[in-house]
């Protein structure tokens, strides 16, 4: 490998950091000790910026560039946002309803399987074919739970270093 810039990020898929790297665990390190790679990092990631400063944190997350996306989203460097678990509000869904079906025409199946509701003169039968079929209100009652559901996309572990030495990187 060639050599890295200072404070480069590199995912490796071993259980430690290399010889020259560090973990994305959110350690802190001290100024005294790292200041070239302070220099470049600050207290972005926490720290407190006078004995101290923070590695970035990428355990549990993902990282995400920088910048406005095509929505309008601004994403600042440093910034944590998402929930790995959600609990969706009914002020996240669409608008929408649940009506029930059922058919204008006299029924004659005894079974509802693959039927519609129906009516007959002496009990509830189920019609074959929605062609005649009406909608019936009030519609269907609330459902759910409240309950928080998993929010995250398919991933793979691997553990994510930073160069603590390096060439120092230069702007354009």
């Amino acid at each position: 490998m060639s050599t890295p810039f200072l404070g480069q990020i590199q995912p490796f898929p071993y259980n430690f950091a290399p010889k020259g790297w560090a973990l994305c665990n959110g350690q802190l390190l001290p100024i005294s000790q790292s200041s070239a790679l302070f220099s470049l990092l600050g207290t972005t990631y926490g720290g407190n910026g006078i004995n101290n400063f923070a590695l970035p944190n990428l355990q549990g997350l993902c990282a995400l560039s920088m910048g406005i996306a095509p929505s309008g989203t601004s994403y600042m460097l440093g910034q944590k946002a998402g929930e790995a678990n959600h609990v969706l509000l009914a002020t996240e869904l669409p608008l929408h309803t649940h009506l029930p079906a059922c058919s204008t025409v006299t029924g004659n199946r005894p079974t509802p399987v693959g039927s519609f509701p129906a009516t007959s003169a002496s009990s509830i039968y189920f019609s074959p074919s929605p062609s005649a079929a009406t909608t019936l209100g009030p519609g269907s009652s609330l459902t759910g739970g409240s309950q928080p559901h998993a929010n995250q996309s398919p991933y793979l572990v691997l553990n994510f270093c930073i160069a603590l030495a390096g060439i120092f990187p230069s702007r354009n």
